[in-house]
């Protein structure tokens, strides 16, 4: 009986989606709002963003990015929690991806569209019940009216149950397939044996097929979460309290340090530091000059 890994870790995304384009094929053409002539038919890593073989190398990323045969670029992410940055950098990082596509003396006719995905694993939106987000610029009087270039897709799990998409076979067990498979579950649900994406997705989940300093960075990750959680709840309750600003300001200080400690041990960049503490690269370079 096989023991299954999160696949919304870090390390378990980026093995089955950042090392197996079939799957990250089969993913982005049941979630993403393509027309159906326009469905991805093969996509090639962007040469950057290659996952590593171990996991204590400094150049792993969150992102995954790749290239499809109509020579759009697709950004895809996990984020664990949500910051109120997040949306600032997912549009920095789509435009940056938009702008790069062209060498100086090319002309814009060549420019093509640059999508983002992004799982979340809290909600944002709490007025709706919607757990799926389609941007786009859009002509506010007319919304025929686009602008094509940027889209952006945001996905709400804590909001998503299957019966939402009746239509949408493929998207809905991609969605139970991140929500429902972790270490508690010992055997796959029969609809996702039989399909053999997902099938081989649970494969590339399985602990068996890590070796021990991956576990131990999949510990890590999940450790850098709890304390990144810890730091956002206590700096709500701080947040409430009346008075004692500078104490407060002192113990967000302190806990954004140990997130730093903590992750740069885990292997994560830091780049990827300064986005879950909300600090800038130079702030988290020059914490980790004092340890």
């Amino acid at each position: 009986m096989a023991r299954y890994l999160d696949p919304k870790n870090d390390l378990i995304f980026k093995r089955i989606f950042g090392e197996h384009p079939n799957l990250l094929m089969s993913f982005l053409n049941a979630l993403m709002p393509l027309d159906p002539d326009r469905f991805i038919e093969e996509i090639h890593y962007l040469s950057s963003e290659q996952v590593p073989d171990n996991p204590g190398k400094k150049n792993s990323i969150v992102d995954v990015k790749c290239v499809d045969n109509h020579k759009r670029q697709f950004i895809v992410e996990m984020q664990m929690y949500w910051t109120n940055t997040f949306n600032n950098r997912m549009v920095f990082n789509a435009g940056k991806a938009y702008v790069r596509q062209l060498n100086k003396k090319e002309e814009y006719h060549l420019l093509q569209p640059v999508y983002t995905l992004a799982i979340l694993n809290e909600n944002f939106d709490h007025k709706t019940s919607r757990f799926y987000h389609h941007y786009q610029i859009v002509n506010r009087e007319n919304t025929d009216e686009i602008i094509h270039g940027l889209e952006f897709v945001l996905v709400e799990l804590p909001k998503f149950h299957p019966q939402s998409w009746t239509d949408r076979q493929m998207a809905v067990l991609w969605l139970r397939f991140l929500n429902e498979v972790d270490e508690k579950m010992r055997v796959l649900p029969i609809e996702m044996q039989e399909n053999e994406d997902i099938s081989k997705a649970a494969e590339l989940c399985e602990e068996a097929a890590f070796t021990d300093e991956e576990l131990l960075a999949y510990d890590n990750y999940w450790d850098v979460v709890r304390v990144e959680k810890s730091v956002k709840y206590d700096s709500f309750i701080e947040g409430r309290a009346k008075g004692k600003a500078e104490g407060r300001a002192e113990g967000k200080t302190q806990k954004a340090k140990q997130v730093v400690f903590k992750s740069h041990n885990a292997g994560l960049p830091v780049e990827t530091i300064a986005t879950i503490t909300d600090l800038t690269v130079e702030q988290v370079n020059e914490i980790l000059k004092t340890n």
